[in-house]
């Protein structure tokens, strides 16, 4: 800490580059060490990288805390939180320090904090001071010998927190974790905890609305469960094969679909949805007018289009609402989903339904669309796929599902019962699609070169923009209807891999995206990052880095297989 003292008074008021001398070293303090893993090159360029790393006789997190793979996420999660709330108490105007990545409401494995029997690690930016192109030795003196340690004390030492908070946000995830692994034997696909809250405060503001209702299974549909910390619990089970959920406008049907979108993560405590947990491989699939599609095979829904088109190895710049939808799924498949996650409202219209009247009006040899409705059921049956769905205007639909949940005022209930005696009452007619076996290709390889990063002379160009956009070498990525990404750190995080591991990976789509969740697995997120010590990472499900591949405007597929 003194020869850091020394060195900041060395070069106070010298050009910005003297903070270079700081680049690579490390500092021992009272019970951390400071590590300078990169110095940024002039005030305006983005911020110092630097890490900060406390032995376990220091810092002293039980090791029942971190014990398990879920334990130690979370912990994880928590320590990340925990040294954000004490950086904003120790915060400056001008210059300072501050995370590489925010989190949500979500606990995501992320690259910013590390725990072990050996060692607590943070990582985190630091704007090194200046007056104009100067160097301010006495403020960066402040800010890293006076606010660091002062953070660091109270944030990531044991003794100074509250155990009990700790081993509650531990305790949260491991019990989600738990009920999530449960789900598949119980020939579920989702559970709703009774008492959760679904409704968020906005559009923008992630956290429980405030008086929201607490949810309430209906008693055709309430499971019960043993968790190892919670003990028993109890909600609303929604079984595999094809749902419905209906009711009127403003009555929570959408609530409830995003609910299960995002319940393929943990959350924190007092968010509400600790336990809606949802098949992991769960996709949310939406019509996607104008993004770029390559050598998907989306016969089984279009097919016969004019002018000879093939959708066996379809490719587009601009595919249509119908066209998008066909191949999200495809992908979706693809890349190992077992349930789809799908609302009326984002979906395209003639993809979805094609009624008795549209039949009579227009000849099957001039429609090329298989409608949803008459593949949803031959998904399930046929690949055990399960699909769920909000549907508030097409009661066709009662003739395919197997449950139809009704929200009323945000309250659940089992009109499976019910929808099954409209659909006898009032028959619709329609003769249906006889397209024969849903049989979709997959195995679809990317050619060498399409997924090359290089843009200018930089031999690897990946950078976010927020959530929605990913810059990759000349290519802009549209993430936008990519809606189970939470966090800007899963965006950097699959710029990475795309990078640095899947470009030179081979294979077809789905090796692919499993090699690098094998690497990430045995690595950790580290192994993406093209530099030491990243801090801006978090993890994604394969699912969206395959939508992220797939998106990507300068692919090309030279095969596919069966």
């Amino acid at each position: 800490m003194e020869r850091l003292r020394a060195i900041l008074r060395q070069i106070d008021g010298k050009g910005y580059g003297a903070y270079k001398e700081l680049s690579g070293q490390r500092f021992a303090f009272d019970v951390f060490t400071l590590n300078i893993d990169h110095v940024q090159g002039d005030p305006f360029a983005p911020p110092s990288r630097a890490h900060v790393r406390i032995p376990q006789r220091a810092a002293r997190f039980p090791v029942e805390l971190f014990k398990s793979r879920s334990r130690e996420v979370a912990l994880r999660d928590w320590l990340l939180r925990s040294w954000i709330g004490a950086l904003r108490k120790v915060s400056t105007r001008d210059g300072g320090m501050r995370p590489a990545l925010m989190p949500g409401q979500e606990m995501l494995e992320r690259s910013a904090a590390l725990v072990d029997e050996e060692s607590v690690e943070v990582r985190f930016l630091v704007q090194l001071p200046a007056a104009g192109r100067r160097v301010l030795g006495r403020e960066a003196e402040d800010i890293l010998i006076r606010r660091l340690p002062a953070a660091v004390h109270a944030s990531l030492l044991f003794e100074r927190v509250d155990g009990d908070i700790v081993k509650r946000h531990v305790l949260t995830a491991e019990d989600a974790d738990s009920l999530r692994g449960m789900l598949d034997e119980a020939g579920l696909v989702a559970f709703v905890a009774d008492g959760s809250i679904l409704p968020r405060k906005s559009g923008v503001e992630p956290g429980p609305l405030s008086g929201g209702i607490p949810f309430r299974s209906p008693e055709s549909l309430r499971r019960e469960f043993t968790l190892p910390n919670r003990g028993r619990v109890t909600g609303m089970g929604v079984p595999k094969g094809v749902t419905l959920i209906v009711g009127g406008g403003f009555h929570g049907k959408s609530t409830l679909l995003r609910a299960l979108e995002r319940g393929v993560y943990n959350h924190v405590p007092g968010d509400g949805r600790e336990l809606v947990v949802t098949d992991p491989t769960a996709v949310k699939i939406r019509a996607e007018d104008g993004r770029g599609v390559a050598g998907v095979d989306i016969s089984p829904f279009i097919s016969g289009l004019p002018g000879g088109l093939d959708t066996k190895q379809f490719s587009t710049l601009n595919a249509s609402g119908a066209t998008s939808q066909a191949a999200n799924i495809i992908e979706a498949l693809e890349a190992g989903c077992g349930t789809l996650l799908l609302d009326e409202d984002s979906s395209a219209t003639n993809f979805m339904i094609r009624d008795r009247r549209m039949e009579a009006l227009i000849a099957k040899q001039h429609e090329p669309i298989t409608p949803f409705l008459d593949r949803v059921k031959q998904v399930y049956e046929e690949h055990g796929v399960s699909t769920v769905l909000v549907m508030g205007g097409a009661g066709d639909y009662f003739d395919v599902a197997d449950t139809v949940i009704s929200m009323v005022e945000y309250v659940p209930l089992d009109s499976t019962k019910e929808a099954r005696e409209v659909a006898r009452a009032y028959p619709t007619g329609r003769k249906g699609a006889t397209a024969g076996r849903f049989e979709p290709t997959f195995g679809r390889r990317p050619t060498p070169g399409s997924l090359n990063p290089v843009k200018g002379r930089r031999s690897s160009y990946t950078r976010p923009r927020g959530l929605k956009t990913l810059s990759y070498g000349e290519n802009d990525i549209d993430l936008s209807a990519v809606e189970q990404l939470v966090e800007h750190g899963q965006v950097e995080a699959i710029g990475q891999a795309m990078a640095e591991q899947v470009r030179s990976g081979g294979g077809d789509i789905r090796g692919i995206i499993d090699e690098v969740e094998r690497v990430i697995g045995e690595s950790g997120l580290d192994t993406l990052a093209s530099r030491p010590h990243p801090g801006n990472l978090a993890y994604f499900r394969p699912q969206e880095l395959a939508a992220a591949i797939n998106r990507l405007r300068s692919l090309r597929i030279t095969s596919s297989r069966d």
